[in-house]
């Protein structure tokens, strides 16, 4: 069962939760992937509430949402198993079924064709609405130095020189998995 929500009367707990973590749920060619994420914003662009996602070039969830440009963001509400973060942020959709390896429970979506999480339940369904690429070049040398510092693989989880496409993602529909 599903408790439709306005989403901006959440957007503290929203913030809260991208800060420590939440995943990011994509789907293609049959196969749900989630990923971890501490960056993201919540906000109105063209009339239309947005949640904006930052995922690296040669992530296998940029792959996912390049040949499907929709999305779910499952925040935490209350208690819950804080391994699935930690597991979701360290491994590698090219590598691992996740939600199976987890034993994550789908929900069938209302508005897209990526499900929701039920152990993550308060979702965000998202349809892209536009893409950017950062420009290195405008990214100041500060920034770059802490957050894209090893020239290492880009399936290496930590921070590397593989820079980021944003995807801004119109809220098509927000509720609590109950």
């Amino acid at each position: 069962m599903k408790k439709e929500i306005q989403v901006f009367d959440y957007a503290s707990e929203i913030m809260k939760a991208v800060k420590t973590g939440v995943l990011l749920t994509t789907k293609s060619d049959d196969k749900v992937n989630s990923m971890t994420i501490s960056w993201g914003t919540l906000g109105i662009e063209w009339g239309k509430p947005i949640f904006t996602v930052f995922v690296r070039e040669n992530r296998f969830t940029k792959e996912q949402l390049e040949k499907n440009p929709e999305f779910t963001i499952n925040i935490p509400m209350g208690e819950f198993n804080k391994k699935i973060l930690g597991f979701c942020g360290t491994k590698s959709g090219h590598n691992i079924d996740k939600i199976s390896e987890l034993n994550l429970t789908l929900e069938s979506p209302d508005k897209i064709s990526v499900p929701a999480i039920k152990e993550l339940p308060l979702t965000l369904e998202c349809k892209v609405v536009y893409k950017q690429e950062q420009d290195r070049n405008e990214i100041c040398e500060e920034t770059k130095k802490v957050f894209y510092p090893q020239d290492v693989d880009s399936s290496y989880h930590g921070a590397n020189k593989d820079f980021h496409t944003a995807y801004y993602g119109e809220i098509v529909s927000a509720y609590i998995v109950e």
